[in-house]
């Protein structure tokens, strides 16, 4: 059993090692000669401290032909006045009450956004992120503009907020979970994923798949438009973005269990049966195996720590390795539990329960 463990912990490594290697190449990219028109459309429900902190630095931007779409989901707070007191030459809302049936609110809200876009790229962003500097819009575009024409440009942004011993997480997992250098090698779909917090595509690729239709009903609409893009001939490619944009996930750790929860589920494939082996594999390859071995120990801080400084995370955030690893397989089967009895719920939604499809001509 310890060399059974220690291989998996040595194959995170590899991955990771590998995939820190992968992202070098999108730091450095020059600056493009022409620059796209861009969109940048942003999903909003109870968004209004959020908003307050994006907005200005969207308005910040130095960038020559861009506009800034927000879509107001049925807020219940201040949201809808943040946007309208924003620069209404650069920033426009879009009020909703919330989406049809067989819809989820932010694939909705996307959506509807994306029949307003005027522009030739999309950059899609979650309404808790921030430009951290003026010329932030131009160096996604330069990072975009330097992929292959097939390629959507998915971000690893720098993470802040609360509840840090889960949200250190995220990157662990997409960096230590997908061999982003084979994405494009290996042509096989789940070999593909979308960070839905930051995402650019060409608005006419876009317009030709509509990835949002295709997911209309999905929670995990961003693990399910990556794959779906890879699918029509279209490659996630994985860029860090960490000195240009922010994302602030969550206010602590509780709103942080309730914002996993609806997700936690799903990543390990949604169903008792695909959930049960990788939860049991997650359990004793991560939060069991110090138990297993006390050997195993430095290996597991030496995985949590790679991805942790990669990211910056505080140094205490890293200390406490074994107790990310202990909460989030807790969370694992909290989100299943309330999964199977139909009680997720997201900013006074549920969430997580089949409901039939809209129809095809669904009018936008």
């Amino acid at each position: 059993m310890l060399l059974v463990l220690a291989v998996v912990h040595a194959g995170f490594l590899l991955i990771i090692g590998a995939n820190l290697l992968y992202l070098r190449r999108s730091r450095n990219v020059p600056a493009q000669e022409t620059t796209p028109s861009v969109s940048v459309l942003i999903p909003a429900r109870n968004e209004a401290d959020n908003l307050r902190r994006l907005l200005p630095s969207l308005a910040r931007q130095h960038y020559p032909d861009f506009e800034v779409l927000v879509y107001d989901d049925g807020s219940e707070d201040e949201t809808w006045s943040v946007i309208q007191t924003a620069p209404a030459d650069l920033i426009r809302g879009v009020r909703g009450n919330g989406p049809p049936p067989g819809w989820m609110g932010k694939v909705h809200a996307l959506y509807q956004l994306t029949r307003s876009a005027q522009n030739e790229a999309y950059l899609f962003l979650d309404a808790d992120a921030e430009l951290r500097h003026p010329d932030a819009l131009r160096r996604l575009v330069d990072q975009y503009a330097a992929l292959p024409a097939d390629s959507v440009l998915t971000a690893l942004p720098r993470l802040r907020g609360g509840g840090m011993l889960l949200v250190s997480m995220v990157p662990n997992t997409i960096l230590g979970g997908l061999p982003w250098p084979l994405v494009r090698r290996i042509d096989l779909p789940s070999l593909g994923a979308l960070n839905g917090q930051c995402w650019m595509l060409e608005a006419s690729r876009y317009h030709a798949l509509e990835p949002h239709r295709h997911v209309q009903n999905e929670v995990l609409e961003d693990v399910h438009i990556g794959r779906y893009l890879k699918r029509e001939g279209i490659t996630p490619v994985l860029c860090d973005v960490q000195p240009d944009v922010t994302v602030y996930m969550y206010t602590d750790l509780s709103d942080a269990w309730q914002g996993f929860r609806k997700n936690a589920y799903l990543l390990a494939g949604g169903t008792p049966l695909s959930f049960m082996p990788l939860y049991l594999f997650f359990l004793l390859a991560f939060t069991l195996s110090p138990v297993v071995s006390l050997y195993l120990l430095p290996s597991l801080y030496l995985i949590k720590a790679t991805t942790d400084r990669y990211c910056r995370f505080p140094l205490w955030v890293t200390l406490l390795t074994p107790l990310s690893y202990v909460l989030s397989s807790i969370l694992q089967l909290d989100s299943a539990l309330h999964h199977w009895t139909g009680r997720v719920a997201w900013k006074g939604r549920r969430v997580g329960i089949s409901s039939p499809s809209a129809p095809a001509d669904t009018p936008s």
